[in-house]
Order: C-alpha cells, then sequence, then structure tokens
C-alpha cells in the first residue's frame, strides 16, 4: 500500500481533532471564565530510505533520504489570556483582572480540615448559601481567610458586642500584612506557603488558623469586596467590619491544570503546586472586580479563520487519499 495513503488518514484524523477544538471554543463563546484552546501538529516519524554520508577527500557528504509518514497532534493548549469584563452591578460578582484563581472546596464546611477535594475557577459568579457560606453556582464553598470569628456567631448571627472580631478585622484594615501575609515572602504570598517545599495545600495553609470556607454573618449588610478581595460588611452596629479576604491560588504553568467540567480546574503533575496571594499585591495575582465577570477570551474572528484553514486541510488530506487509490487502481489494472 501506498504511504501517502496512510499519510492522508493521519491528515483527516488530526484536522477532525482541531475541527472539534474550534467547535468547542465557539460553542464557549459566552462562558464566563473560559479559556480558548488551541492545536499544534507536529511530523510524525519517519522512514530513512538512505542515511547521511560523510564528506570524503573526491566527494562531498550526502543528505539522508527520508519519507514522512503522516502527522500528529502535538498539543492542545489551554491558552489563560485575560478575557474583557462584563459588568453585571452584582456585589458577589468577581472578575479576576490578571493571574490567579478563585478556590472552591467540595467537602465539609463546619468541620473544614481541608482533605476535601480542591478546585480553581476563573468564573467569579459567587452566591450565598442559607447559612451564610460564599459558594460558587455548583455549591462548593469559596476558601479564603476569615477575620471574624465563626465560633462568635450564633445561629449564622455575629454578636456585635463581642468586640474581639472587631480588632481583628481593624487590625486587619490597618495592617494587612501584619497576621496573614509573608513580609520576607515574594509580594503577597500567605503565611507558611512555600512551593518549594513540596508540601500540599493542606499541611501549608494549616499555619492560617483562619484560613477555610468564608461565612458571612447573617446579620451583616450591604457586603462589598474591593480589587484586593478584602470583604466588608455593615455591622447591626452600624460599623464597616472586614469579614474576610478571598485570595488567589496562582500556579507556574496554568495550560498544565486538568480541565473539568463547570469551569473548573484541577492541579496536574505538570501545573505546579498551587501558591496563595492577596489579591493585587506583589505584582504577582491579579485584582478582582466586583459587579462583574470575565467574558470568554474566545477570539470568532480567530476561530473562523482556523475553521476555514482546518476545512481546506481536511480536504486536501482528502484528496490524497482518493488521487492514492487511483494511482492503486491503475497497478491493478496493468493485468487484464
Amino acid at each position: 500500500m501506498l504511504r501517502s495513503m496512510f499519510a492522508g488518514v493521519s491528515g483527516l484524523r488530526n484536522h477532525q481533532v482541531k475541527m472539534d477544538v474550534i467547535g468547542n471554543n465557539i460553542a464557549n463563546v459566552n462562558t464566563q471564565g473560559y479559556k480558548t484552546s488551541r492545536t499544534t501538529f507536529a511530523e510524525m516519524f519517519n522512514q530513512t530510505l538512505a542515511g547521511a554520508t560523510t564528506p570524503t577527500t573526491n566527494l562531498g557528504g550526502k543528505n539522508p533520504k527520508q519519507i514522512g509518514l503522516g502527522v500528529s497532534t502535538s498539543s492542545i493548549d489551554v491558552v489563560h489570556t485575560t478575557g474583557g469584563m462584563m459588568s453585571t452591578d452584582r456585589m458577589l460578582d468577581l472578575a479576576i483582572q490578571g493571574e490567579g484563581f478563585i478556590t472552591l472546596y467540595n467537602g465539609s464546611a463546619e468541620e473544614f480540615d481541608g482533605l476535601g477535594d480542591t478546585f480553581y475557577t476563573r468564573a467569579g459568579n459567587l452566591y450565598l448559601d442559607e447559612s451564610g457560606y460564599l459558594v460558587g453556582p455548583n455549591g462548593m464553598f469559596v476558601l479564603g481567610v476569615m477575620f471574624l470569628d465563626i465560633g462568635e456567631f450564633e445561629d449564622g448571627y455575629w454578636d456585635p458586642t463581642n468586640t474581639a472580631g472587631t480588632d481583628a478585622a481593624n487590625d486587619f484594615a490597618n495592617d494587612p500584612f501584619a497576621n496573614y501575609i509573608d513580609e520576607d515572602a515574594e509580594g503577597g504570598r500567605l503565611k507558611g506557603y512555600d512551593p518549594t517545599s513540596g508540601l500540599t495545600r493542606h499541611d501549608v495553609m494549616s499555619e492560617v488558623d483562619s484560613y477555610g470556607p468564608l461565612k458571612f454573618p447573617l446579620n451583616f449588610l450591604n457586603i462589598s469586596i474591593d480589587t484586593t478581595g478584602v470583604i466588608s460588611g455593615i455591622s447591626p452596629a452600624g460599623d464597616l467590619v472586614a469579614i474576610g479576604m478571598i485570595p488567589l491560588a496562582c500556579v507556574t504553568n496554568p495550560a498544565g491544570l486538568n480541565r473539568i467540567s463547570d469551569n473548573l480546574y484541577k492541579q496536574s503533575n505538570n501545573s505546579g503546586v498551587p501558591v496563595y496571594y492577596q489579591p493585587g499585591q506583589g505584582g504577582v495575582a491579579g485584582d478582582v472586580r466586583a459587579g462583574a465577570l470575565e467574558m470568554s477570551n474566545v477570539d470568532l474572528s480567530k476561530e473562523f479563520t482556523d475553521m476555514i484553514i482546518t476545512q481546506r486541510g481536511f480536504q486536501a488530506n482528502s484528496r490524497i487519499i482518493t488521487v492514492s487509490d487511483t494511482m492503486l487502481e491503475e497497478l491493478i489494472n496493468l493485468k487484464r
């Protein structure tokens, strides 16, 4: 059989993969926080008909004679550029402008031990459940640093006569790096987190005792989130009190994260260990914008152009197969 026919088959298969990726990108053009993917090709292995020769006194060297045997999919990359911002005027909608992910937790919030499944997302359409916990659209708990002691909540309501939480929140507002941020580390990295230590998120975040699911007092009003991720509200006494902070998880290789359903990512063997930063601090993590959502970064003009190129590539490879078949037919017809 002709090598060209097998090369054409590989071209059809891999151009179909690229078309599948393009189709998924276009389908998610209006998905909040979606990151577009791209497909790259690589030549498959070659059959060497003759090797290269070394130059001699009388003759120059000869190059090798090789025939390629088709194409393969080299990579399917997720492009983590920041998408545009869509204003929603809803204060629990968060858009991340820059690097970082919101951390979601699928486990017990009341008895948080950090050992449940942890996921990462750029889709910031957040909500409050009936107990006051901040959750994602899938019901998973948003992890962050609490300034108010949840133990001071009674049936979900914060006691305004207990000033311990207010003092702690005010201390954070005056000196946010005092208790939660490692001043000796890069930027606004949370205390105890050394990405080179090989420790898990549970091991290192346990050094920040107040890290866990974020819970809002049910008797607070006018909840707001600033660009550094600090959550504030009006207490029953009428004071503006900082409730907690949403850190952003940054990894060395965002494209290495495993993408799963519901706008979620999960750590993989090649993504790097997530490092937690306060938003907008140290030039590492991006800012957060309340009242907005990040749109997908899909460029429709590029996707449609790639679709045309992919279609023509598919047609050209199908033509290789038909022409190769014609040549085989001529070969068979030699004996009649």
